[in-house]
C-alpha cells in the first residue's frame, strides 16, 4: 500500500510525528543547549561574544535559532535586520519549525559520538545549520513567497555546500551528517529519524517534469555518496550503501548496496539510521 507524502508543515495536523528519542538526547534541549553554551563562553573568550549573541542573549530555542540563521543567510545586498526580522516571523507563524530544529538536535547528539553537547552543533555544525535554513525556505515556499524561499535555498547552497530544494518536505529527527554535497530536488520527500551523510543526491532521471524524485521514510540511512534517482521509495527502515547509486523502490528494512545497488540483508537492529551501522552483511561483494 503506498505511503502518502508528508506533510509540509505539522502544525495543524491531528497529532505530530513521534520521533525516537535515546539515551543521548537531553529532556530539555534549550535548558541543555543554554548549560552548554555558558561553560563555552566561560572557558573560551574566543566564543564568548557570538555564544551570547547566539544563544544566551536569547529568551528562548526559537530566537535563538532565528539569530543563528539571520547571520548565516544575510549577505551585502540582503541585511541581517531585514533577515531576521523574515525569519523572526516564519517561525512564529510555524511553531514545528523550532520543534523540528530541536528533534534534529537531539538527533545529533543520540547518533554523533564525536559531539560533546548541543551547542556545539548549534554553533558550527553546518549540517545542522543548512537543514534549519531549509525549513525556512520550505515555509515561505508553502506560503507563496517562492523568489524568498529561492534566495534562502541559494544561500544555504552558498554558505554550507548544501542544496535542498524549497519544496522537499523534511520530517524531525533527521541529521544532516557533515552535509557537503547533499542535493534534494524539488518533489523529494524526507521521513522522520532519517541519517543523511555527505555526497547524497535525491534527483530525477531527467528532464521529466511533475513527481520526479524520491521519497525517503522514516528510519532510513543513507550512507556517504549514495545516489537515488527517480520517483521511487526507500522503504521504512532502510538501508543504502556507500556510492550505491538506487534506481528502483527499496522495501522497508531492506540494505542495498551497489551500481545498481541491488538488496544484500535486511535490518535486525530496528532503525539503521538511529544506530548508524554502516557495515554490509558479511560475505556481501
Amino acid at each position: 500500500m503506498p505511503v502518502e507524502p508528508l506533510q509540509s508543515s505539522l502544525v495543524h495536523a491531528a497529532a505530530p510525528p513521534r520521533v525516537a528519542r535515546g539515551p543521548g538526547a537531553p529532556a530539555d534541549v534549550w535548558q541543555s543547549l543554554t548549560e552548554h553554551a555558558a561553560r563555552i563562553a566561560a572557558t573560551e573568550p574566543l566564543l564568548t561574544a557570538l555564544v551570547r549573541h547566539w544563544i544566551l542573549g536569547k529568551a528562548d530555542f526559537p530566537a535563538a535559532l532565528g539569530a543563528m540563521l539571520a547571520d548565516k543567510a544575510a549577505c551585502e545586498m540582503t541585511p541581517r535586520d531585514t533577515v531576521a526580522d523574515l525569519v523572526a516571523e516564519a517561525v512564529l507563524a510555524d511553531p514545528e519549525i523550532a520543534t523540528a530544529a530541536e528533534a534534529d538536535l537531539a538527533a545529533i547528539l543520540e547518533r554523533d559520538p564525536a559531539v560533546k553537547g548541543p551547542a556545539h552543533p548549534f554553533l558550527f555544525f553546518k549540517g545542522f545549520q543548512a537543514l534549519q535554513m531549509h525549513r525556512i525556505a520550505h515555509h515561505l515556499w508553502n506560503e507563496g513567497r517562492h523568489d524568498a524561499a529561492l534566495f534562502f535555498q541559494s544561500r544555504g547552497s552558498e554558505v554550507f555546500a548544501v542544496d535542498i530544494h524549497p519544496a522537499a518536505p523534511v520530517g524531525r529527527g533527521v541529521m544532516l551528517d557533515h552535509g557537503t554535497g547533499l542535493v534534494v530536488g524539488e518533489t523529494a520527500s524526507i521521513g522522520n529519524n532519517v541519517s543523511i551523510l555527505q555526497k547524497v543526491t535525491l534527483g530525477g532521471t531527467g528532464k521529466e517534469s511533475g513527481d520526479r524524485h524520491p521519497k525517503v521514510r522514516d528510519g532510513v540511512l543513507l550512507s556517504a555518496g549514495a545516489i537515488v534517482l527517480g520517483n521511487i521509495e526507500i522503504g521504512r527502515n532502510a538501508k543504502v550503501g556507500a556510492g550505491s547509486v538506487v534506481l528502483e523502490d527499496v522495501p522497508p528494512c531492506a540494505t542495498v548496496a551497489g551500481v545498481p545497488a541491488r538488496i544484500v540483508g535486511w535490518c535486525k537492529e530496528g532503525a539503521p539510521a538511529l544506530s548508524m551501522n554502516h557495515g554490509l552483511p558479511e560475505g556481501h561483494g
